[in-house]
């Protein structure tokens, strides 16, 4: 990473980002941010990948990485154990929600989820919100769990590769994240011709950053801060551009409440709000 020479003999800031994306494509979009958060910081950053989100969950967890990108459902996991908080989230588009897509390949006959029972469907991960924890909920609602519903059910463990499922035809259905849908047709604009979104969520809070909340305090703010002025430099711009996102910013943790809620009742948990 830039900024690693100047930064010598400094202890490397550790980011981990969840497998959102499959790994090589997360090291492109996130590498131009990790730059700015390198000169930032004045310390190499290292970036920390995991095949799933309770990986990544582990990490910081552990206290093996100092600052995490993941998604909401392993968020409010982490949080209700109390080794996760919220430090800021991304904008997109002048929003801070996002939505879960259920998609189908562009020939199939669905045109509602409740038309993909006794279909091959594809989940993400088993934490994430937009690609199972909502789904699960959807089904549950109606009295169904994805054994009674689907003929047969898959984790492919990145929103690039569901959709790419949905795409060659592996599978009949998936759910996954909206932004990364929309950021994979700006990418190659034929998946537009090849899936179907047949299925949009209510919204939910974008998928956010966190840290451990022991995390020594200068640091957090420093963090913090860096994120959300990241929008004020030009090379910090083109960073965030690379991210496909606006910029970062505070929000409150009751951003969150509908995932709890999503999670607290597929898993028995006391209903909790964000603060």
């Amino acid at each position: 990473m830039a900024g690693e020479e100047r930064a010598a003999g400094k202890l490397p800031l550790r980011v981990a980002v969840a497998a959102v994306l499959s790994p090589e494509t997360t090291f492109d979009i996130y590498g131009p941010v990790l730059d700015v958060l390198s000169q930032a910081m004045d310390r190499p950053v290292e970036l920390l990948q995991r095949s799933t989100y309770a990986e990544i969950n582990e990490l910081i967890r552990t206290g093996q990485a100092d600052i995490a990108f993941i998604c909401g459902g392993a968020f409010v996991e982490g949080e209700r154990e109390h080794y996760m908080e919220l430090l800021v989230a991304p904008q997109v588009g002048g929003e801070i929600t996002y939505h879960s897509l259920v998609l189908v390949p562009a020939d199939s006959p669905a045109q509602s989820l409740k038309e993909l029972r006794g279909k091959r469907f594809a989940f993400t991960d088993p934490l994430s919100n937009s690609g199972r924890l909502y789904i699960m909920y959807w089904l549950c609602q109606r009295g169904e769990t994805p054994d009674t519903f689907f003929k047969e059910t898959i984790f492919t463990y990145s929103h690039d590769n569901s959709v790419h499922a949905v795409a060659d035809g592996i599978v009949d259905g998936a759910a996954v994240d909206s932004l990364v849908y929309s950021y994979l047709l700006k990418q190659d604009p034929t998946l537009a011709q090849r899936t179907r979104v047949i299925h949009t969520s209510p919204a939910f809070g974008i998928p956010p950053v966190v840290v451990h909340p022991d995390l020594d305090p200068e640091l957090k703010a420093q963090l913090r801060d860096a994120l959300v002025n990241m929008r004020h430099s030009g090379q910090g711009r083109i960073a965030l551009r690379s991210l496909h996102v606006d910029g970062f910013t505070l929000v409150s943790a009751n951003l969150y409440n509908d995932i709890r809620s999503v999670a607290a009742e597929l898993r028995g948990w006391p209903v909790t709000q964000g603060e």
